[in-house]
């Protein structure tokens, strides 16, 4: 059964691979034979009352002159709509009236959608042709009456703005996937850029901490080691994490990849300690089995806030409480307020930060219809406090 339901999409492929004009050929074909079926030659477009002429070789030339071309009606539209507004004159005027004279309206309706180039020009042109056409008839035979002109221009008129609605159509939804298209990049750009921080920034700044405190180890080696080691544990522990982001961006990665950041909230305090951060976690209940997303969510947002602990109050007492319910995680990390340092001024790792790690995380807990809020205390330190919903009830 599948194998038979993979054949017409083979044929299907095939024929889309082929060149329009080669696609286009059949319908002109079709005209061109339905016109030599006496049955059908009653069914033609008049205009005007020209006697009808028996069918001869000239009858045969004005067929092909005016179903033929539209094997080009999507390559070169205009070329197109111009033979077979010729033919269509030619039959009018000498009297062969036949089935391909349809054909016309099929020229029309192709270039009003996919003639891109002096489209004015070609309806004036085409109009103008037919103010000749009307008066030629009118001439020969003056048995039609004006209305009756019009109606048909009028007629010939809608099949154009069928083709240009058409274009129009194509033009909007074209205009549209690009605009999808350029949301879904910009996003995919966003969550790169929030992976990549949330990855880079935490190991980097334990890292730049434990090499600062190191400069004044040199008179206690062991200390000295001690704190040494800890950088490499970080640097081997972001190299890690960083592998595992490249394999969950990179589309051709066969193997396994991990969705959830290197170890437990355990593990993570235990680094910030031994960037010479004191953090106390505290820990209510079990995550739900079906709290995947939030707890990843959680996990980033204790990540970030030890992060800007790290940064911006260097060695002041950080508590970390995690609640664990069938309904949401609850998550608050506090910081007081920065401590003095040599001279009375404040210690900070860094001058400060994009504000891009709390914009990412009230953007993640929001996704998935959370509550973040990140301020400062009354002591002059910091409180982040996030409500993460776990799907559950």
């Amino acid at each position: 059964m599948i194998e038979l339901r993979r054949v017409p999409d083979r044929w299907r492929d095939r024929w889309h691979r082929l060149d329009v004009t080669v696609r286009d050929l059949p319908l002109a074909l079709a005209l061109a034979g339905a016109a030599f079926v006496p049955v059908l030659r009653e069914y033609g477009t008049q205009v005007g009352e020209m006697p009808a002429r028996p069918f001869d070789g000239a009858a045969v030339l004005l067929i092909a002159l005016q179903c033929l071309p539209l094997a080009v009606r999507r390559r070169w539209p205009a070329v197109c709509v111009a033979l077979v507004s010729l033919g269509f004159v030619l039959g009018q005027v000498q009297g062969y009236h036949s089935f391909a004279a349809n054909a016309l309206g099929v020229a029309l309706v192709s270039a009003g959608a996919h003639l891109a180039h002096r489209r004015r020009l070609v309806v004036a042109a085409l109009s103008v042709a037919y103010v000749g056409l009307a008066v030629a008839l009118d001439r020969l035979t003056g048995a039609e009456r004006v209305d009756e002109y019009l109606t048909f221009y009028l007629v010939m008129a809608l099949a154009w703005g069928v083709g240009a609605w058409v274009r129009s159509t194509r033009a909007a939804e074209a205009e549209r996937r690009h605009r999808v298209a350029e949301e879904t990049r910009t996003a995919e750009r966003t969550r790169i850029a929030r992976e990549l921080h949330d990855v880079v920034t935490h190991h980097v700044t334990a890292m730049v901490v434990q090499t600062e405190a190191a400069r004044y180890l040199t008179a206690s080696p062991d200390r000295l080691a001690e704190t040494l080691t800890a950088v490499g544990d970080t640097g081997r522990l972001a190299i890690s994490d960083l592998r595992n982001l490249l394999d969950l961006l990179d589309p051709g990665h066969e193997g396994p990849a991990r969705t959830q950041p290197d170890g437990d909230l355990g593990a993570l305090v235990e680094q910030t300690r031994r960037a010479g951060q004191p953090v106390e976690l505290t820990e209510h209940g079990t995550p739900a089995t079906s709290s995947g997303s939030a707890e990843r969510a959680a996990h980033r947002v204790v990540q970030e806030s030890l992060t800007n602990a790290l940064k911006h109050a260097h060695g002041r007492p950080t508590a970390v409480t995690v609640h664990y319910d069938d309904r949401e995680i609850t998550v608050e990390v506090s910081t007081d307020g920065p401590g003095p340092r040599a001279g009375g001024r404040a210690r900070s790792v860094s001058p400060g930060g994009s504000g891009r790690g709390l914009a990412g995380l009230r953007e993640r807990v929001a996704a998935l219809g959370g509550e973040f809020s990140a301020q400062r205390s009354d002591d002059g330190g910091f409180v982040v406090l996030a409500r993460i919903p776990t799907g559950g009830r």
